[in-house]
């Protein structure tokens, strides 16, 4: 018995290349994209956080008040009102902060420094891909485009409180994990 040869699939059309010109345009704005950033926000003062928290929270029901009464003037003008002491209190919040400012590094930059920290037998074992008592400081002062040291890095992370010290690591690390692509859109 002959089994029938298999029906052939059609090719898929073929999508058109681009004008020489459009891709060397393409290439050159890819090229030209700025690196992913992080920043933290330093402010000790907690009541100035907690103001700007109150307000921000304020400005939101006022602003949902407003929309869901639209024939309301005087809600419409509380927004406006709440909406403007939040913005006050921001502004005070970026005056009494120091912003430190973290870029992601070039893939090989990132892939050599972690390959100047190894991790330890002992920390390999326990899965570390680099060393956490080395790799840390470097990374922070690598991306940070303030141009904090390493040793400066190190101070920070070494005598800041557990909390403070974790979200300078993290908006050094994070910003190294941020992807802006989208796989299969378009």
């Amino acid at each position: 018995m002959t089994r029938p040869a298999p029906a052939k699939r059609p090719s898929p059309p073929r999508a058109e290349a681009p004008a020489e010109g459009a891709w060397a345009a393409k290439m050159n704005r890819l090229r030209q994209r700025p690196r992913p950033q992080n920043k933290l926000r330093i402010c000790d003062d907690t009541q100035l956080r907690q103001r700007v928290e109150e307000t921000e929270q304020a400005a939101q029901r006022a602003r949902i008040f407003a929309e869901a009464s639209p024939d309301d003037e005087a809600a419409a003008q509380r927004a406006v009102e709440a909406e403007a002491a939040a913005e006050q209190a921001r502004a005070e919040l970026d005056d009494a902060s120091d912003v430190l400012t973290f870029l992601a590094l070039p893939r090989p930059v990132f892939e050599e420094l972690i390959a100047e920290h190894p991790p330890t037998e002992k920390q390999a074992e326990e899965g570390a891909v680099f060393n956490p008592d080395t790799f840390p400081a470097a990374l922070v002062s690598a991306a940070s485009f303030d141009g904090m040291s390493r040793e400066e890095a190190e101070e920070l992370l070494n005598t800041w409180s557990v909390p403070d010290a974790n979200d300078l690591w993290e908006a050094a690390w994070q910003v190294q994990q941020e992807s802006r692509v989208e796989l299969g859109k378009g």
